[in-house]
């Protein structure tokens, strides 16, 4: 993304779409660099706002709230991927420069159209089959086999807007689809998968590609609990993992920091589960654990500047803090080699997302 109002200075505004805690980490390293935040959020109060120059607090799609976002902000960036696309096109046509574009968000707000583009761009998957009605389903359960995994195209998260199929019997796939609402869905193989593994990329506006280290996953619940980073995994891996993420965002022409989800195979081969186009829970490590974190680079890369050094200062282990979790911080808190993140939310709810905390070791350790 060539464009002559980049870079930007420090002082401009940088637009956020979104006011949860990614938004707010991402207001924290843009004020770091000088730079200052306008939050877009339904919710007043949120935590994002917290850390914020401003809060324009209105729907997504209110046509004066994004005309008054595009007035103060040089550029638009967002924490999350389900924006809706009228939104975006509002913006752009208000003249505002917005990053990640349309394409990648609409790619990953599909997961069909995302799997059909990872695999048109060299990226593998799991097999896949597309699921509009229950005889669709019970036809595809049949050819693909159970076990399998159904989930709504658009809008599922944190292991919600999906259901396992256990059986080949057609009544298990017609209820699966009623249990999802009879929604457009994708019919997924089961990966029979070592572990999970993510790599955090950025992209530069000069094209410029930078991978963090693959981190580790383990979720419980659907729910990420832990990532352990850099990952114990061969050099082989490593490099397979990154040429990967480069083959991605290069294809979609991106802009800032990508998540992208990975199945590790007994023989060695990578799948890609799911992209997410935004800074991402599996990145926190880099907070205390790179040289350049996540958000600070993915201000860089929106602010038009060079990416930062991605070099690992220590082996981290991230545990994410659910619900009542967050009410250990004062023990925490005490932990010597322990850097402790509070997203200044409410009064917890169990599996909402608290904070995080960030255990450091030694790289040869």
């Amino acid at each position: 993304m060539t464009d002559p109002r980049l870079p930007l200075v420090p002082g401009a505004a940088i637009g956020i779409v979104g006011g949860g805690q990614l938004g707010r980490m991402l207001s924290l390293a843009a004020a770091r660099l000088g730079f200052q935040t306008v939050i877009l959020t339904p919710e007043p109060g949120s935590c994002a706002s917290q850390v914020s120059a401003r809060t324009i607090v209105a729907d997504y799609t209110d046509p004066a709230a994004l005309a008054e976002l595009a007035s103060l902000a040089s550029v638009v960036t967002f924490e999350f991927e389900n924006v809706p696309a009228a939104a975006i096109a509002q913006l752009q046509a208000l003249g505002c420069l917005v990053a990640p574009g349309p394409l990648a968000l609409a790619v990953a707000q599909d997961r069909v159209d995302e799997k059909t583009f990872l695999n048109g761009h060299g990226v593998p998957t799991v097999a896949f089959s597309p699921v509009s009605t229950a005889q669709e389903a019970i036809d595809a359960v049949a050819r693909m086999g159970a076990p399998c995994l159904l989930k709504t195209r658009r809008d599922g998260y944190d292991g919600k807007g999906q259901v396992w199929i256990e059986s080949h019997d057609a009544a298990h796939a017609e209820a699966a689809f009623a249990q999802l609402g009879g929604r457009p869905c994708i019919l997924e193989a089961a990966a029979d998968f070592v572990r999970e593994l993510s790599v955090l990329a950025a992209r530069g506006t000069d094209g410029e590609v930078a991978a963090y280290p693959v981190g580790e996953n383990h979720h419980e619940n659907g729910v990420l609990r832990r990532t352990a980073a850099p990952a114990r995994i061969s050099a082989a891996t490593q490099d397979l993992a990154m040429t990967l993420a480069a083959r991605i965002l290069t294809g979609l022409d991106y802009i800032g920091i990508m998540g992208v989800e990975m199945f590790e195979l007994a023989d060695g081969r990578l799948l890609v589960n799911e992209i997410a186009p935004r800074v991402h829970n599996t990145g926190h490590w880099t907070l205390d654990g790179c040289e350049v974190d996540q958000f600070e680079q993915h201000i860089r890369a929106v602010a038009g500047w060079p990416l930062g050094k991605v070099t690992p200062l220590a082996r981290v282990e991230m545990t994410n803090l659910l619900g009542d979790e967050v009410l250990d911080w004062k023990a925490l808190s005490l932990e010597q080699d322990a850097r402790l993140w509070l997203y200044g939310k409410g009064a917890p709810r169990p599996g909402r997302k608290m904070g995080h905390v960030n255990r450091l070791f030694p790289l040869n350790d």
